[in-house]
C-alpha cells in the first residue's frame, strides 16, 4: 500500500519558540505533497526535516491569523527562485484574497508561476478538492475569525477479483467488471457472489487536521472515525478560562473529541508559549484519550 504520512513542521501557537515553530504540517499521500498552514519559518523547516519545497502542490490555509500564514510570501518567493513553473493552488478562507493582492502588488513581478485561490466557504464538511485516489474535505470550526479544518480522505477502492477464480469460472471481461463494482454475477445456470470472488484491496485512510477552535458539538460528527486526528491543544486544563476567552481548545478538551469520534490516534499541538513541555499536554490527554501524542517539530506519523 502506497505510503500516507503526515510531518509536524511546528507546534508552537502565536510565539515560536527555539524549539518550537508556528503551525505547519506536510501531508504526503499517494506520492503527492500538501502544505497544511504556513507559519513564520515554515520554509526552513522543510529544509531542516527534508520537505521538497517544489514539490508542493497546494497549500491549505485554516484562517489568517499571523502564526498560520506568515510563512507564505517567504515560500512562494523560495519557489519561484527555485525555478517552479507548475501553478499553485492556495485554498483558505476568503479573506485571505486581499493578502495575496497586497502580495502580488509588491512582488509578483518576481513570480515565475501562476498562483490560483480557492475560497473556502462552508457550514459543514464539503469536498474542495479530489483525485481518482482521495478527496480533501474542508469544515468549518469556531474561532475568532472565519476558520476551516481539512480532511484527507483515499477514496473506497474498487474490489480486486481473485486471480484463481477468473480461470475457475472462466470469467469474461464483463464479469470482471461487474465483480470490481462489488455486483454479483449472474449466469443462466448459476450466480458468483461478489462476497465470494471479490475484495477489497485496502480499507480507505484518512487525516484531519482540527486547527484554532473551541470544542462545538458537531465536530466529533464530522471527524468520527478518522485514523490520524490532529487537534489544537493550546493550553493545558489548568488554566482555566483560556480556551473560552480566546476560543481555543485544551489538551483534554481536543482528547475528549478524539474519544467522541472514535479515531484512531490523536496529535496535539500549537502550544502556548506560557509551556512549551508537550510532555505534560501529552499526560493531560492521556487520562481521556491513551493514544494522544504531543510531537515535536520534525516528527512523522504514518495513517494506517
Amino acid at each position: 500500500m502506497e505510503s500516507f504520512q503526515v510531518k509536524v513542521l511546528g507546534t508552537a501557537s502565536a510565539t515560536p519558540s527555539k524549539k518550537r515553530n508556528q503551525s505547519a504540517h506536510v501531508v504526503k499521500i499517494r506520492g503527492r505533497l500538501f502544505l497544511i498552514d504556513c507559519g513564520e519559518g515554515t520554509q526552513m523547516q522543510m529544509m531542516r526535516f527534508g520537505v521538497s519545497i517544489v514539490k508542493i502542490e497546494s497549500i491549505f490555509i485554516t484562517h489568517i491569523h499571523g502564526d498560520h500564514i506568515f510563512g507564505l510570501f517567504g515560500l512562494f518567493s523560495t519557489m519561484s527562485m527555485l525555478g517552479r513553473i507548475p501553478p499553485l493552488d492556495v485554498y483558505a478562507p476568503s479573506n485571505f484574497g486581499p493578502i495575496l493582492k497586497f502580495f502580488f502588488s509588491y512582488f509578483g513581478e518576481g513570480i515565475s508561476y501562476e498562483i490560483r485561490f480557492h475560497a473556502v466557504d462552508c457550514k459543514e464538511p464539503t469536498v474542495i478538492y479530489e483525485t481518482k485516489s482521495f478527496e480533501v474535505l474542508a469544515f468549518p470550526l469556531n474561532h475568532k475569525i472565519a476558520t476551516f479544518g481539512y480532511m484527507f480522505r483515499e477514496k473506497e477502492p474498487m474490489f480486486n477479483v481473485h486471480k484463481e477464480l477468473i480461470e475457475k469460472y472462466g470469467l469474461t471481461l464483463t464479469e470482471i467488471g461487474t465483480l470490481k463494482r462489488g455486483e454479483d454475477v449472474v449466469r443462466e445456470d448459476m450466480v458468483i457472489p461478489a462476497s465470494e470472488a471479490a475484495y477489497k484491496p485496502f480499507v480507505p485512510r484518512s487525516y484531519a487536521y482540527v486547527s484554532d477552535t473551541t470544542p462545538f458539538p458537531q465536530l466529533k460528527e464530522w471527524v468520527k472515525g478518522v485514523n490520524l486526528l490532529y487537534h489544537e491543544a493550546t493550553f493545558l486544563s489548568a488554566v482555566k478560562d483560556a480556551p473560552t476567552k480566546w476560543f481555543h481548545s485544551n489538551a483534554i478538551q481536543a482528547a475528549e473529541c478524539a474519544r467522541d469520534a472514535g479515531v484512531g490516534k490523536l496529535l496535539i499541538g500549537h502550544f502556548s508559549s506560557r509551556c512549551h513541555d508537550g510532555s505534560l499536554y501529552e499526560a493531560e490527554a492521556r487520562t481521556i484519550f491513551p493514544e494522544s501524542y504531543a510531537p515535536e517539530d520534525g516528527d512523522v506519523f504514518d495513517v494506517e
